[in-house]
């Protein structure tokens, strides 16, 4: 599902990057709330099999857990980025209980890269953090959390608006599995079909 923030939202967080308009084959694929045992690995065999590089967004309390599979991403050339310790909700949250969430994440994590969970961030937080992180939107999402949607409605809503400069979310969770399970390797063909390059963000 594209996703095109309307100009009071560019407005209102004025540092939050959705895509990279200027680029001219590259595909930004992301990985949310990882790394987990059950589907991480899976993933990162998938991306290799395409020599794909690709971005992910952990959960802090998952790689205090998974130590040595937050390693193995980075072995593999992937970035990484801060998706906060507990997936927290930003709306409605005192502004200094969500920074130290957080940074607790980064002490695990140590990467400039920030993609608030759910995209839930109000102004003063976005600020507070964007002088720290860069702030990394999306402006495809696969939607394959979703219960009520398979795996072919996951990828007919990724591909049919897909072009070069997007950054698209995937989720390496146990809930996402199924449909992830069925989308991302379709995904990937069509994106190397296409010429294409899956690149990791780099800032």
């Amino acid at each position: 599902m594209r996703f095109n923030p309307p100009q009071f939202i560019r407005n209102l967080f004025p540092n939050f990057i959705w895509n990279f308009p200027d680029e001219q084959d590259g595909i930004y694929l992301t990985f949310d709330d990882g790394p987990t045992t059950e589907v991480t690995p899976w993933v990162l065999n998938q991306l290799e099999k395409f020599h794909a590089k690709a971005t992910f967004f952990c959960l802090g309390k998952n790689v205090e857990m998974n130590p040595g599979l937050f390693e193995q991403v980075k072995a593999r050339g992937h970035a990484v980025g801060n998706h906060s310790y507990s997936h927290i909700k930003g709306w409605g949250m005192d502004t200094g209980v969500y920074l130290r969430d957080v940074d607790l994440a980064e002490s695990f994590i140590g990467n400039n890269l920030f993609r608030p969970p759910y995209a839930r961030i109000g102004p003063h937080q976005a600020r507070m953090v964007g002088e720290r992180y860069n702030i990394i939107m999306w402006s495809i999402l696969s939607r394959d959390y979703s219960r009520s949607l398979t795996g072919k409605a996951c990828v007919r809503g990724i591909i049919k608006s897909l072009h070069p400069g997007d950054i698209v979310v995937f989720h390496d969770s146990r809930k996402s599995a199924k449909n992830l399970w069925f989308a991302l390797p379709v995904v990937l063909d069509f994106i190397y079909a296409k010429g294409w390059k899956c690149k990791a963000i780099v800032m």
